[in-house]
């Protein structure tokens, strides 16, 4: 999400001025992309499910208080949106194509972490083309950790699922990741 603050636009939305919306679309529609490409690994279906997720904020906003977080709102409303798109029978078999696909090796020693290899420019495209292969529960918490930087708490309440559960996942995300990378 960028750094300006998103309540004041959802307080106007809020009381009738519809216009107020697109400020909030502006404001997170390249992260709500970015996270649905990620997951998905499809920019068409990326599209759409970012469209969809928008439309789906559009509905329930009236419904939002502001003691929650509204990036951690969005963001869930993201992954829930990206979990309905993956049960498609279309994407299904795009994903069986995809994930068939060899991931690149990486011309980087094998002793980098996968933070590391997010900031080497070579190694992005290399963690990127693995992501796609790590089971989509285990895709979600490293995309939502290390590519959109959401704490542990948040990843929680966005994923719905208890911290320990998102620590464990992490872990295990991380270790298949490096695995993969060292194919």
């Amino acid at each position: 999400m960028s750094s300006e603050d998103p309540l004041p636009l959802i307080a106007r939305f809020q009381q009738g001025d519809q216009t107020a919306f697109e400020g909030l679309v502006r404001l997170g529609q390249d992260r709500v992309y970015a996270l649905c490409r990620r997951l998905l690994g499809n920019a068409h279906e990326a599209e759409d499910a970012a469209q969809d997720t928008f439309v789906k904020v559009y509905r329930n906003l009236g419904h939002f208080t502001p003691q929650a977080s509204f990036s951690a709102w969005l963001y869930r409303i993201a992954v829930n949106t990206c979990h309905d798109y993956r049960k498609r029978p279309f994407f299904a078999a795009l994903f069986v194509r995809e994930a068939d696909e060899a991931c690149p090796p990486p011309e980087l020693s094998h002793t980098l972490t996968p933070e590391r290899l997010l900031e080497a420019r070579q190694g992005r495209e290399a963690v990127e083309a693995c992501l796609q292969r790590l089971p989509p529960k285990l895709r979600e918490v490293i995309v939502l950790k290390e590519m959109e930087g959401l704490s542990y708490e948040e990843m929680a309440l966005v994923l719905d699922i208890s911290l320990g559960t998102v620590k464990s996942r992490l872990s295990r995300a991380r270790m298949g990741l490096l695995a993969l990378m060292k194919k």
